[in-house]
Formats: structure tokens, C-alpha cells, sequence
């Protein structure tokens, strides 16, 4: 449910820009239509209301202007943005934006290939942390979407994605960048790796 009023949101915001910036057309036609017949009525009267009307419109205008702009600014807000797309704060928006950046640097793994091993580390849960292994009792545990340790992910972080082992993009560009150093491709992980 909360995914789908988060979808919802900037739609709302959109739409509501977009009838600020047609609602301010016209008025700003509205406006100058009527100054135009006082014009015709009579010339010295009418140029304070044709300047009034044209200061009018260009305040109107501007606040549309900024209207669109802040309904911009909060949809960005809601997701996260690379290579000029949107995606959703969720495990399918981290999976495709991981999925564009690792296409980026010639990086191979399906989507299906790595929700199936996300799921099976650690279920979805970004912020998972294995206390319990051998990593986790020489101190390195693994942690995050595809349960990496510390210096794995150092190595084979992902320039452009943040340099923290549990942010969800990171987690997955540099977990397949190591499946692809080592197996060929995260498709090809069917366990722990």
C-alpha cells in the first residue's frame, strides 16, 4: 500500500503544476483580452491596465514556473535518479538502477539472477548483517542486499554508485562485479559465493 501512495504522490504534484501553469495562460489571455477592448475605448486610459495585466501574467507565469519546478524537486525526492532515469526506493528500483550503472561498466547480471540471490542472502533486507559466519567471527561480517564483506566491497566498489557497503545500489553493483570476477556473471551464483 505504501508503495502505491508513493507512486501516486508526484502524479498529484505533476498534475497540479501543470493546472497552475494552463490556469495561468489564461488568465494572462483573459487579461490582455480585456485591456485590449479598453484599449480600443480609449488609447491614454489603457496603458496602465495593459501594463498591469502584462505584470500580472508574468507574476502568474512565474509562480507556475516555480510550481513545476518544486513538484519536480519532490518527485525526485521520492526515488533516485541515474543515467537520466527515475527508479523506486524499493529492491525493484535498486535492482534496475544497479542494473543501468552496471551496464554502464560492462557488467553482466539478469534481473532475475539477482533478485534470486538477494533474496536468498538476505531476503530484501538492505541493512541484513551476518553475525555468524566465518567472516563475522575473524570481525568482517557480511551485511547489506547480497551479504558482502567489507573488503570485497572495497575492491570491487563501482565508481558513481556511494562508497557504503549497505546502500542497496552499491551493495549489488559491487557484489556483481565480484560474481563476474570470479563466476562470470551473478547469474551464474546459486549459493553463498
Amino acid at each position: 500500500m505504501r508503495t502505491a501512495l508513493r507512486s501516486l504522490k508526484p502524479t498529484r504534484r505533476l498534475a497540479a503544476a501543470a493546472v497552475t501553469a494552463v490556469g495561468t495562460a489564461g488568465i494572462a489571455t483573459t487579461a490582455l483580452a480585456g485591456t485590449a477592448h479598453a484599449a480600443e475605448a480609449g488609447k491614454h486610459e489603457a496603458r496602465p491596465a495593459i501594463a498591469s495585466a502584462a505584470s500580472t501574467a508574468q507574476h502568474l507565469t512565474a509562480q507556475a514556473a516555480h510550481a513545476k519546478a518544486d513538484s519536480k524537486a519532490d518527485s525526485k525526492a521520492d526515488g533516485k535518479q541515474a543515467g537520466g532515469q527515475e527508479y523506486a526506493d524499493d529492491l525493484d528500483g535498486w535492482i534496475r538502477e544497479a542494473r543501468a550503472i552496471m551496464k554502464e561498466h560492462g557488467i553482466p547480471g539478469s534481473y532475475d539472477g539477482i533478485k534470486r540471490n538477494i533474496i536468498r542472502e538476505s531476503a530484501g533486507d538492505p541493512n541484513a548483517v551476518n553475525d555468524w559466519d566465518i567472516n563475522a567471527k575473524k570481525g568482517t561480517p557480511s551485511k547489506g542486499l547480497l551479504q558482502v564483506i567489507q573488503p570485497t566491497f572495497d575492491r570491487y566498489h563501482v565508481e558513481g554508485t556511494p562508497d557504503k557497503l549497505t546502500d542497496p545500489v552499491a551493495n549489488i553493483v559491487a557484489a556483481c562485479n565480484y560474481a563476474a570476477d570470479r563466476y562470470g556473471s551473478m547469474d551464474n551464483v546459486d549459493s553463498a559465493y
